[in-house]
C-alpha cells in the first residue's frame, strides 16, 4: 500500500502520539477493524488499529496492556485509544514472526487449551469495565428482537437462505445458554488459529484483542473448544477434540466445572459456528453437505441439554 492512500489524519496522527511520521507500508489487513502496519521514520516498527469507536476499545486495551506488562505473549499497547471522527485508534509494538498451529485432533487441543486457561487466569485479575456489546459472534446475549443480533446488512437480507438446521441450532443453544444465569468475566472470544502463533512447542503471540468479551467462564471456554483450529470458512473440530480441549482446561486451572457450566460450555461451542454459517449463508456461499455444524449439532445439543 503506498503512503499517499493512508488515511489522511493517520501521519499527523503518528506525529503527535508516536513522535514520527509514517516512512513506509509494512501491511494492511481489514476485518471488522483495519490494521496499518507502519515503519516510522526514525526506522521503529508499529501497529496502528482502527475501529468504529462502540465503546469497547479503552477496555480492551487497557486489559491487553496489563497482560503485556506481566509477560503474557501479546503486542504491547504504545498508545491510549484516541477518538478521530467516529473511530477508536491506538497503536501497539509490532510483533511479528512465529508460525500458526494446525490441527483439530485432541492433541492440538490440548495445547490451545493450555494457552486459553493461562490466558483466562491472567484476566481474571483486570479490572476494567465490561467490554460490551460482546462481539456478535459471541452475542447470544443480546437485547434485540428475533434470534440474531441486530446487523442491519445482514438483516436486510433474504434470510431463507440460512439453512433451518442453522436457525434451530442456534435457537437452542441460544436458549440453554440465557437460562444459566451463571456470572460473567472477562475473556478472549476469538481465539482462533490465525489469531495465535507459535515458536515450536511454545505461543510466541495471541492477537485480536478488540475480541474480549463478557461472559461466564464456561461459555468462553465452550466458544474457544469449539473455534480453536479455525484459520477460513465455518467449522468444528471432533466432539472427541473439543472435549479434550474442556477437560485440559479444568485441569489447568485446578477447578472442575458443575453440571451446568459443563452444559453451558457445549452450548457455547455451537453458537459461533452458526453465527458463521449464517454469515457465509447470507454472503451466498451454502454450506457444503455434511459440514461439521450439521453433522455435530445434534451431539453437542444433547451435551448441553438443549
Amino acid at each position: 500500500m503506498p503512503l499517499d492512500d493512508l488515511p489522511d489524519w493517520l501521519p499527523a496522527w503518528c506525529q503527535d502520539y508516536l513522535g514520527g511520521e509514517p516512512a513506509d507500508v509494512l501491511f494492511q489487513l481489514q476485518r471488522l477493524s483495519t490494521v496499518f502496519g507502519l515503519r516510522l521514520a526514525d526506522g521503529t516498527d508499529v501497529v496502528v488499529k482502527t475501529r468504529a469507536d462502540d465503546g469497547r476499545a479503552v477496555s480492551c486495551v487497557a486489559a491487553q496492556a496489563w497482560l503485556a506488562e506481566r509477560g503474557f505473549p501479546c503486542a504491547r499497547p504504545l498508545t491510549p485509544v484516541v477518538g478521530v471522527g467516529s473511530l477508536a485508534v491506538h497503536a501497539e509494538e509490532f510483533r511479528p514472526g512465529g508460525e500458526m498451529l494446525p490441527g483439530d485432533s485432541p492433541d492440538v487441543a490440548v495445547r490451545y487449551a493450555e494457552v486459553f486457561a493461562q490466558l483466562m487466569a491472567e484476566l481474571a485479575d483486570v479490572t476494567v469495565a465490561p467490554p460490551l456489546p460482546n462481539p456478535r459472534w459471541i452475542r447470544w446475549d443480546h437485547t434485540d428482537s428475533g434470534l440474531w443480533p441486530a446487523i442491519d446488512f445482514l438483516d436486510d437480507r433474504d434470510q431463507s437462505a440460512v439453512p433451518a438446521y442453522v436457525v434451530d441450532t442456534a435457537d437452542r443453544a441460544r436458549k440453554r445458554l440465557l437460562a444459566a444465569n451463571l456470572p460473567c468475566v472477562l475473556g478472549h472470544a476469538d481465539f482462533e488459529a490465525h489469531n495465535l502463533r507459535w515458536h515450536g512447542q511454545k505461543v510466541w503471540a495471541v492477537h485480536d484483542w478488540d475480541s474480549l468479551a463478557w461472559q461466564p467462564e464456561a461459555a468462553l471456554v465452550g466458544a474457544a473448544s469449539g473455534v480453536f483450529p479455525k484459520t477460513g470458512p465455518a467449522t468444528l473440530p471432533p466432539i472427541g477434540s473439543s472435549e479434550a480441549f474442556l477437560v485440559a482446561y479444568q485441569d489447568i486451572r485446578g477447578r472442575l466445572f458443575t453440571g451446568v457450566e459443563q452444559e453451558i460450555a457445549w452450548a457455547a461451542s455451537l453458537w459461533p459456528a452458526a453465527h458463521d454459517v449464517r454469515w457465509e449463508a447470507l454472503h451466498g456461499n451454502t454450506p457444503a453437505p455434511g459440514d461439521a455444524l450439521r453433522a455435530q449439532a445434534a451431539e453437542r445439543l444433547r451435551r448441553a441439554n438443549a
